[in-house]
Formats: C-alpha cells, sequence, structure tokens
C-alpha cells in the first residue's frame, strides 16, 4: 500500500489565517484545529498534515530576515519528517520571504510552497481555500517516490510560480502575482497542469540540504525618475555600512548620462559598493551597452541584473554578502543563475 504524504503546514500570519468574528467584525488568527474545520474538503487529500505557527503571528508588513531564518529553521528541523512544506504568509511581502527561502535553502529536494489569500478563510468569497487545497495537493505530488517539485514555489489564484521569479501586481484582484519572464510550473484547472519541463530537478546524487541563515541586510533600492538630484544620489551613496545597492533603472537597463551621475556611480563602485542594474519594467530584461545610455554603465563594471526582479535581486544580494563572499567574485556569482532566478 502506498504510503500517505506528509506535509507541513506552516503559519506565520497574514489574510489567510484569520477567521471574523461576526458579532465584533475583527479578524483574529487561527489554530490549526480551526483551519481543518473550516476547511473539510482538506479530508479528501491523500495526505496527513500536521500545522506549527509563529508563536506570535505577524503581519507581513513586518517580515524581516530574522523571520525568514526562523522558518528556514522550521524546515531544516523537520526535513527529514516531511515530504512537503507550505508556508502561510502574507501577500504583501511573499514575494521577498519566497525568493530569500529559494537562496537559504540550498540542494532543496522538496517543496516549499507559499501561499497567501486576498480575504479571510472565513469569508463567502474567499480565496483562501483553493489557494490552501491546491497548494497541499501540489506540495504532495510524487513521481517515481520523488516529490514532482523540488523548489520554492509561490501559488495564487490557479497557478503556481517559481518563487523567485514573482512579483505583487494588485492589492485587490484575486490574481494578485504576475511572474512575467518565467512561465507558470503548474496551472490548475479541471486538473492540475504540471510544466515539467520548466522545473528545477535536484541532482540524482542526493546531496544533503545546507541552509544558510546569515543574510547581510545593509543592501538598499534606489528607482530613478527623471529629476533625480545630485543630493539625493550622494545620500543613498553614502549610507554607512552599505554593501549592495540595486538601482533599478530605465527600459533595458538604462540610465542618465550627466557626467555628475556617472562618476559618482563609477567612484562608489571603485570604492567596493556592489551596484546591481534591474530593470524597473515589471517584465523584460536588462541588455547593458545595447543602448549608449547603458554603456557607461557597462564599462564600470556595474553589476548586470538581467532578468532578474527587484525581490530576488534585494534577498540574493542579502544571501551573498552572509556568505563573506569576495568583492572580486559578488558579480561573478550574482550574475550566474543560482536557484532558476535569472534566464
Amino acid at each position: 500500500m502506498k504510503a500517505r504524504t506528509k506535509i507541513l503546514l506552516i503559519y506565520t500570519g497574514g489574510t489567510i489565517g484569520m477567521v471574523k468574528d461576526y458579532r465584533t467584525g475583527a479578524l483574529k488568527a487561527f489554530n490549526f484545529e480551526e483551519l481543518i474545520k473550516n476547511i473539510p474538503e482538506l479530508d479528501q487529500l491523500d495526505c496527513d498534515l500536521k500545522g506549527i505557527s509563529f508563536k506570535k503571528p505577524i503581519d507581513s508588513s513586518n517580515m524581516n530576515p530574522k523571520y525568514w531564518g526562523l522558518i528556514a529553521s522550521i524546515i531544516e528541523e523537520h526535513y527529514t519528517e516531511y515530504d512537503g512544506f507550505v508556508v502561510l504568509h502574507g501577500s504583501d511581502t511573499m514575494s521577498y520571504s519566497a525568493s530569500a527561502l529559494s537562496f537559504m535553502l540550498e540542494n532543496l529536494a522538496k517543496p516549499v510552497i507559499f501561499t497567501g489569500s486576498q480575504l479571510p478563510i472565513g469569508d463567502l468569497r474567499t480565496d483562501a481555500k483553493e489557494n490552501l487545497i491546491t497548494s497541499i495537493e501540489i506540495a504532495s505530488l510524487q513521481e517515481k517516490g520523488r516529490p514532482v517539485v523540488q523548489e520554492v514555489g509561490l501559488y495564487f489564484e490557479y497557478k503556481l510560480y517559481r518563487a523567485n521569479r514573482t512579483t505583487k501586481i494588485n492589492a485587490e484582484h484575486f490574481e494578485a502575482f504576475a511572474s512575467l519572464n518565467h512561465p507558470p510550473l503548474v496551472e490548475s484547472g479541471v486538473h492540475l497542469k504540471v510544466d515539467a519541463a520548466n522545473l528545477r530537478k535536484s541532482s540524482l546524487k542526493k546531496k544533503p540540504l545546507k541552509v544558510h541563515k546569515t543574510l547581510n541586510d545593509n543592501v538598499a533600492i534606489l528607482k530613478l525618475f527623471p529629476g533625480l538630484n545630485k543630493n539625493v544620489l550622494h545620500a543613498v551613496l553614502g549610507i554607512p555600512g552599505l554593501k549592495a545597492l540595486i538601482l533599478e533603472t530605465y527600459g533595458a537597463g538604462n540610465a542618465p548620462m550627466d557626467d555628475w551621475f556617472l562618476e559618482a556611480l563609477e567612484i562608489a563602485i571603485s570604492n567596493g559598493l556592489h551596484i546591481i542594474n534591474v530593470t524597473q519594467c515589471s517584465g523584460g530584461s536588462v541588455a547593458m551597452g545595447h543602448y549608449e545610455t547603458s554603456k557607461r554603465l557597462d564599462n564600470m563594471q556595474m553589476v548586470d541584473g538581467k532578468d532578474i526582479t527587484t525581490e530576488a535581486a534585494v534577498t540574493k544580494a542579502m544571501y551573498l554578502l552572509g556568505t563573506n563572499i569576495s568583492n572580486k567574485l559578488f558579480k561573478t556569482v550574482f550574475e550566474t543563475s543560482l536557484r532558476g532566478e535569472m534566464s
């Protein structure tokens, strides 16, 4: 008889875990037993479910690297015991958290699926039930004794995406996330449609899970805009202890050609600051040197972010800095796809 898969639910906070008190209208966090009562359909899944929660669930606006380390530690502690993990998380910072976990969990060979909802689980029109049920089902998928999904994913509104390719694009629609530079890994309709060609596969030669919990948060984001002045640029570049700057440029990686602007960036890079060129467009890629307005950036050895999202760029920089990587290697390693985060 085929053994039932074991899935661990990790509740960090967020709308999906809220139940409305209809007497007061207030939202309160569920406990695991209440969740099962609210979704009797879970009994139909061919898996054993267990739940674990942060001692004090948080709004995802309060998420930070300390909590990413806690999620990673829970997965590390229970990794051999369970076949898959579903992380319940608020949607506002979910792409950041899911991207961070993709880098922190090296040699991951099991599914870690992030999901959440736009409406609380007890609401009449909630999206929480479908998101949770399908996330668990996807985490349970096995083929020849191996998990079908062996990476960190983000499931929302009928689609499983590679987590470090996602961005939240809408605060009101159920279709809250997009992955414009990479196709969905699984689509949920009448059947689950798995795009096996786009899934990451772990090595057949099993490597032990390696969990990186040390992240360096001396990272900042600067989005270019017409009218950015010297004072703002120098203030950002002069932040004490700053190690990496995500520079959100125009289009295919373009920036103003003013001498004062380019010289300030060049001096900062020569002083050891890692500046990563990421397009501020939702989709598409940086192509440094393609236009005159990006040739100077390429010549000054700015890091080419290619088609990485800002969320993945921030968390990848924190991860790499946390490994104490040398300044010489940072650019080379960042420009290499480590977890499928760039093409």
